[in-house]
C-alpha cells in the first residue's frame, strides 16, 4: 500500500498536457494558454483623458487661482469616439470628455470642476491639474508586447485585456474527455427511481456527483452508464471508453465475488500500476494505463469516490489541461472538538471549516460513514488526521483541505 503522496506522484509522472488546439477567446475563461498571446495593436492607440474637462497648455494655466483665474477661448470640442479638428495652440483650450483623444499640443486636462463649465470660453480657477490628467499612447500595452504567457490561466479580466489587443483566437490546451463508468446490480438511474421507492435498488450517486466533479475540474465528462456485475458488462463499458483521455471507473476493485474490474481491466490490455493507498475512506484504489490511457478506479462508496477524486483525479485533470498549480492548498486549522481514529492510516474526514476571529477552525460534520454522502455534501473540507496517533485534543492544529475555492464564509470588508 502506497501513502498517498506516494500514490499522487506515481499516478501525476506520466500525465502529460494535453495537445493544443485554437478556440475563440471569448469563450476560454479557466483554460491555460499553450502559446503567449500577443497584442496586435497599442492601447491606448492615443493620448487621450483621464476625466471630463478641458484639454490645455500647462504652461497657459500654472498661474491659476481663484483669485487670478485664467480665461482661455473653447476652441472645440471632442467627445469619445471623436478626434479633435487640429492641433492645440497655445492660449486656447478644448473641451474634452473622458477618453477622447487629447489633441496634439495638449499636456493636461483640466478638470471642469475647477473651470466655469465654459462655453465661447473657459474660466480656470485652480491650476492642480497642469500636466495631469492626459493618459499617454501605449500606457496600457504596446503592439507585439506578450500580453499573456504560455501557461496562463486566462481569467474574465485576462479575456478583456486579449480581446482588447485584437487577440480573438487562442491556443489552449485541450479539455480532456473523461470516460467514467458505475457499476453494480444494485444500482439505477433517478429515471428508474420508482425501484428505489419500492425498496428493490439505490440510486446510482457516482454517475451524478463524478460527472459534476470531472465539469467542475475542467474536462468534459463522458458517462457511460451503469455496467452490471458482469465480465461482460465491464467490457463493453471500457471498451466504449475508446478514444477517452481518462478513464475512471467506480466499483468492483475489492475483493469480493463480483468485484470483476480489474480482471476484465488486465484482458482488455490493460496494465495495473498499483492497488491500495494507506488512506480512509478510498484504501482500495487502482491505477494503470489501458491502451495508454490512464485508468483511475475508485471505490464504490459514494464519499470514497469522491475523496479519491479530489485527491488524485481532479490533479491528473488538471496537469492535462494545462495548469502548473495541481492542488487546492491547505488551510492551517483548529479542531473544534476531539478527534480519534482506529488504523495507521491517513484518514480525510468530512468537516465544515469556519472562521473563529482570526482563527480558521474545523467541526466535524454529521457520520463518517463512506456510505454518508449527506454529511460529505454539508462539509466544505477535508480534516486531514495523520496516522502517527490516534487521538487528537480539541484546540489541536491540524490541516484541512478545501472542497471549494471559498471553503469558508470571509470576514466582511467595511470600506472606508
Amino acid at each position: 500500500m502506497l501513502s498517498p503522496s506516494e500514490a499522487s506522484a506515481r499516478i501525476l509522472e506520466d500525465i502529460k498536457p494535453l495537445a493544443a488546439e485554437d478556440a475563440d477567446t471569448v469563450d476560454c475563461a479557466g483554460r491555460v494558454l499553450a502559446a503567449e498571446a500577443v497584442a496586435r495593436v497599442t492601447i491606448p492607440p492615443w493620448n487621450n483623458a483621464s476625466m471630463d474637462g478641458f484639454a490645455v497648455r500647462a504652461a497657459d494655466v500654472t498661474t491659476a487661482t481663484a483669485r487670478a483665474p485664467v480665461r482661455l477661448p473653447v476652441v472645440d470640442s471632442i467627445a469619445a469616439g471623436q478626434f479633435p479638428s487640429r492641433a492645440l495652440r497655445a492660449g486656447e483650450a478644448m473641451r474634452t470628455m473622458t477618453g477622447a483623444p487629447v489633441p496634439d499640443g495638449a499636456d493636461t486636462v483640466i478638470r471642469i470642476e475647477d473651470t466655469d463649465g465654459g462655453g465661447d470660453a473657459v474660466v480656470i480657477s485652480n491650476a492642480r491639474d497642469a500636466s495631469r490628467n492626459v493618459r499617454p499612447a501605449g500606457e496600457d500595452f504596446r503592439k507585439g508586447d506578450v500580453l499573456a504567457a504560455k501557461g496562463a490561466q486566462l481569467t474574465p479580466t485576462t479575456i478583456g485585456v486579449l480581446l482588447s489587443g485584437g487577440v480573438t483566437r487562442v491556443a489552449v490546451h485541450r479539455r480532456p474527455r473523461v470516460a467514467i463508468i458505475s457499476s453494480g446490480d444494485e444500482l439505477v438511474t433517478v429515471e428508474n427511481f420508482s425501484e428505489v421507492e419500492s425498496g428493490k435498488r439505490i440510486v446510482s450517486t457516482n454517475s451524478y456527483t463524478l460527472p459534476a466533479l470531472v465539469r467542475d475540474a475542467g474536462a468534459e465528462a463522458v458517462d457511460l452508464g451503469v455496467a452490471r456485475d458482469t465480465r461482460e458488462s465491464l467490457r463493453d463499458k471500457l471498451e466504449q471508453a475508446a478514444g477517452a483521455d481518462l478513464i475512471i471507473t467506480s466499483a468492483g476493485i475489492s475483493v469480493g465475488d463480483a468485484d470483476y474490474t480489474r480482471d476484465v481491466f488486465a484482458s482488455l490490455g490493460g496494465k495495473q500500476k498499483f492497488w491500495k493507498v494507506r488512506i480512509r475512506p478510498g484504501a482500495p484504489l487502482a491505477f494503470g494505463d489501458l491502451n495508454g490511457v490512464p485508468w483511475l478506479g475508485l471505490s464504490g462508496n459514494p464519499v470514497s469516490a469522491v475523496v479519491t477524486f479530489e485527491l488524485f483525479a481532479r490533479a491528473v485533470i488538471r496537469k492535462m489541461t494545462g495548469h502548473r498549480f495541481l492542488f487546492r492548498r491547505p488551510l492551517p486549522v483548529e479542531i473544534e472538538g476531539e478527534v480519534t481514529i482506529a488504523a495507521d492510516l491517513t484518514h480525510f474526514l468530512r468537516a465544515r471549516v469556519y472562521r473563529d476571529g482570526a482563527r480558521l477552525r474545523a467541526r466535524l460534520t454529521r457520520s463518517q460513514s463512506s456510505a454518508s454522502l449527506s454529511s460529505l455534501a454539508a462539509a466544505n473540507a477535508l480534516l486531514v488526521v495523520p496516522p502517527e496517533r490516534k487521538s487528537y485534543a480539541a484546540g489541536a492544529e491540524m490541516f484541512a483541505l478545501p472542497l471549494e475555492d471559498y471553503p469558508f464564509e470571509l470576514e466582511q470588508i467595511e470600506l472606508q
